[in-house]
C-alpha cells in the first residue's frame, strides 16, 4: 500500500483528531522522512496555541497551552496564510525559544503550514529537520502532500 493509501485507511478509521493525526504523523515520515512533526491548535477565544500532535513525545509533549504571540511569524503564518521557513538554527532561534531543544534533536530548519478551515486558520502543521532541508521546490511538495490530509485530521473530533 502506498504511504496515501495507508493514511486515508487509517483516517477512516480514526475516532478522535488524536487518531488522525497519528496517522498524518506516519503520512510525514513515510513520505518524507521527516526528523521532527509537531501539530499546533489555535484556540483565538483563549488566546492559546496547544500541541495536538508530536513524533517527539519526550522533548515535547502533548499537554499544556503556549500563549499566541501577534509577532511576524503571526502575520505570516495567520494572517497571509502563507507557509513559515527557516534553514538555519539561527534562523530558528530568531523566532522560537525552544532553538536549543530543536539542535538537540540534530533539527536546524522548519516550515510551519496553516490550516485552514472555513477561511480560518485553525492550526499549523510543523516540521523540522536538518539545515537547508526546506528549499522552495521541499516546501512547496510539503503542501502539495500534505495540506490536504493535514485539514482531513483537524476536522475530527478532538
Amino acid at each position: 500500500m502506498t504511504p496515501t493509501a495507508t493514511f486515508t485507511a487509517a483516517l477512516e478509521q480514526a475516532a478522535t483528531r488524536t487518531e488522525a493525526f497519528e496517522a498524518l504523523g506516519r503520512l510525514v515520515a513515510d513520505t518524507l522522512g521527516i526528523k521532527l512533526v509537531t501539530v499546533m491548535t489555535m484556540d483565538f477565544t483563549a488566546g492559546v496555541a496547544r500541541r495536538a500532535y508530536t513524533s517527539h513525545p519526550v522533548e515535547y509533549p502533548v499537554s499544556g497551552d503556549k500563549p499566541i504571540r501577534r509577532d511576524a511569524w503571526f502575520d505570516q503564518v495567520h494572517g497571509r496564510g502563507q507557509p513559515f521557513v527557516a534553514n538555519t538554527i539561527e534562523d530558528i532561534a530568531n523566532v522560537f525559544p525552544d532553538a536549543d531543544t530543536i539542535a538537540s534533536l540534530g533539527c536546524a530548519s522548519v516550515v510551519n503550514i496553516p490550516v485552514r478551515v472555513q477561511g480560518q486558520i485553525i492550526g499549523t502543521l510543523n516540521m523540522l529537520d536538518v539545515a537547508g532541508y526546506f528549499d522552495p521546490a521541499t516546501v512547496a511538495r510539503c503542501e502539495e502532500l500534505l495540506r490536504l490530509p493535514a485539514t482531513a485530521c483537524f476536522l475530527l473530533p478532538a
